[in-house]
């Protein structure tokens, strides 16, 4: 009897693995195979659906629209999305552009580059129009690079300014008996605020205060040139709210209109002469971008190597920059004589300080044989500008934030949450007076302390001479704007740690002169994984992640908390805190 059940356990956990496997493999099939010549026909409008996570690069998944197989988080990738704006620009069938954005998940550098793009795309004489129900603070900055801007007549525009908000987990270190040992230099030390204080130092704010209206000030540039609004009426809207609803977005022509999506397709009816009721052929992003060839550019190259993420030692994953991967992605474009000149396309708040010091050799090395040019993104900063820093010429956008020249360590003494509160203890035997200086098993000693410390200063040094080096100036006058201090790109150009305002454009054609270059492919690196080796990889992380959701249930956060300390965990070159703005 027990063999029989046995057995037809056994063949009903065979059916449901093969019918999973056969649905699976239907749908991989079908994403597969469903790639069909795009066609764009003329009187076209290219649709931008821009709710999403913007990212360097563009993650490809053919799964994303069939249910259970998308990760279900839309992702755009900025360098992709650029190109087709481009590409949409001299393409005759394209008439204009529809831009949909009401909460874009991205940085102001990054939704900079795409206002540029579509400032760009306007100068050929072709038009975008702008509409959403609503409009947060940054797709607003957006949208006012559009012709006309509507809002729906019940929706509402965010204009009240910007805000910075910074965690601190003193009292829940205090409650779980653990203690960071923390070793840092500089007055500018707020990377490690966080564990020790219950509240913003004076440093830190005074930073944090003229960081966020230097980005600020420009946000006001652009939407008062986009929207011809003198520049202290908007000042005043923003510092008063006065903006509450929809009809006073009207009445300070903050909008062009208040109009329902049915009343949108007849203003684009009447730019596309079309008749009443007939149909607006839009063509969507992913689908247009098919239609883009890629130029060859014969035997000329400009590598950009795009590091996205926070710097780990090892091989690059998303959202993490390897160290081992970017250095040799470097390392490959300089010893390529088909590539001419590289591209460092940062957008990183650094990270680990041997990885960041890894990359920034090979940036030396190849910036010796070929032209070198960074150019950063959203962020920049610490290990993100350890990485640009050996580069020919370093091009920031006004609202990147970078600089945070310091180093900071940071060890986590839970022997008290470990006796007290889970009752287990840790002894040890050492050979000499020092023993793991990496460890939280119990707290350092003095010596060690000390250890830690002069190695911390140490590093401090190394950092900020290179920087010196790179930059060209005394090791003693950097050191001014260093600290640990974050700057915005527009503070960073008024102190020499960057030498152009502008965007990855810019930076292209920056490389492309400096390497006497007319006709020339741009080509990204690192290269993307197969999509069946993505996908694989995305259904096993799926899979560990639920099973871990389910076995530690309201506790799943708090380990996400502790993996984030364990990143944290030794030498940093990390920018000061996890800086959200909105």
């Amino acid at each position: 009897m027990n063999f029989f059940k046995t057995f037809l356990a056994s063949f009903l956990a065979l059916l449901v693995f093969s019918a999973v496997s056969f649905v699976l493999m239907i749908a991989l099939l079908f994403a597969l195979g469903s790639e069909e010549k795009v066609v764009i026909t003329s009187n076209s409008v290219l649709q931008l659906k821009l709710d999403a996570q913007i990212t360097e690069q563009e993650i490809d998944d053919p799964f994303s629209d069939i249910p259970l197989l998308g990760s279900g988080i839309q992702r755009i990738g900025l360098l992709s999305l650029k190109e087709t704006i481009r590409h949409a620009k001299s393409d005759p069938k394209i008439k204009g552009i529809f831009l949909n954005v009401s909460y874009p998940m991205a940085g102001f550098s990054t939704l900079e580059e795409i206002r540029q793009s579509l400032i760009d795309f306007r100068e050929s004489g072709k038009w975008v129009v702008a509409y959403a129900d609503v409009m947060s603070e940054p797709a607003y900055y957006l949208a006012t690079a559009a012709d006309k801007v509507y809002l729906n007549p019940e929706g509402e525009v965010e204009f009240n300014g910007l805000t910075v908000e910074v965690t601190f987990f003193k009292k829940l270190f205090d409650k779980l008996e653990i203690k960071p040992e923390i070793f840092r230099v500089g007055d500018f030390k707020s990377a490690v605020e966080p564990f020790m204080l219950e509240k913003m130092s004076d440093e830190n704010r005074l930073q944090l205060s003229e960081l966020l209206n230097s980005i600020y000030d420009h946000m006001l540039v652009g939407i008062s040139e986009g929207r011809n609004i003198p520049l202290d009426n908007l000042r005043e809207l923003s510092d008063n709210m006065t903006v509450r609803n929809a009809k006073l977005a009207v009445e300070h022509s903050l909008v062009d209109g208040l109009l329902y999506y049915d009343e949108v397709l007849n203003e684009l009816r009447e730019r596309l002469e079309l008749e009443e009721d007939a149909r607006v052929k839009f063509v969507a992003r992913k689908k247009y971008s098919k239609s883009i060839q890629a130029k060859q550019g014969g035997a000329n190259e400009i590598a950009v190597i795009v590091a996205d993420g926070t710097i780990m030692p090892g091989k690059s994953s998303e959202g993490i920059i390897g160290g081992e991967t970017i250095a040799e992605e470097i390392r490959k474009a300089r010893l390529n004589k088909k590539v001419k000149a590289i591209v460092i396309r940062v957008n990183s708040p650094g990270g680990a300080f041997q990885a960041s010091d890894m990359m920034w050799r090979e940036v030396k090395l190849a910036s010796e044989v070929k032209p070198v040019i960074a150019s950063m993104s959203d962020y920049a900063a610490s290990g993100g500008y350890y990485l640009a820093m050996a580069a020919d010429t370093i091009v920031a956008q006004p609202h990147t934030i970078t600089g945070s020249i310091g180093i900071f360590s940071v060890l986590f003494d839970a022997s008290g949450f470990m006796g007290n509160k889970l009752g287990i203890t840790f002894d040890e035997v050492n050979t000499g007076k020092f023993g793991e200086l990496v460890t939280f098993s119990r707290p350092l000693t003095q010596a060690e302390k000390d250890v830690w410390q002069n190695r911390t200063e140490e590093i401090y040094e190394t950092f900020t001479g290179k920087a010196a080096e790179g930059r060209g100036i005394p090791q003693e006058e950097l050191k001014k704007v260093a600290s640990g201090r974050v700057w915005s790109g527009s503070q960073a150009k008024e102190r020499a740690l960057v030498d152009i305002l502008g965007g990855y454009d810019d930076a292209i054609n920056i490389a492309a002169k400096a390497a006497g270059l007319e006709d020339y492919a741009v080509k990204e690196y690192p290269v993307q994984k197969p999509f069946f080796e993505q996908f694989m990889e995305q259904l096993s992380e799926n899979a560990k992640t639920k099973a871990l959701r389910e076995e530690l249930g309201d506790q799943y956060y708090l380990y996400q908390q502790g993996l984030k300390l364990k990143e944290l965990h030794g030498v940093q070159a990390r920018m000061p805190f996890q800086l959200s703005i909105q």
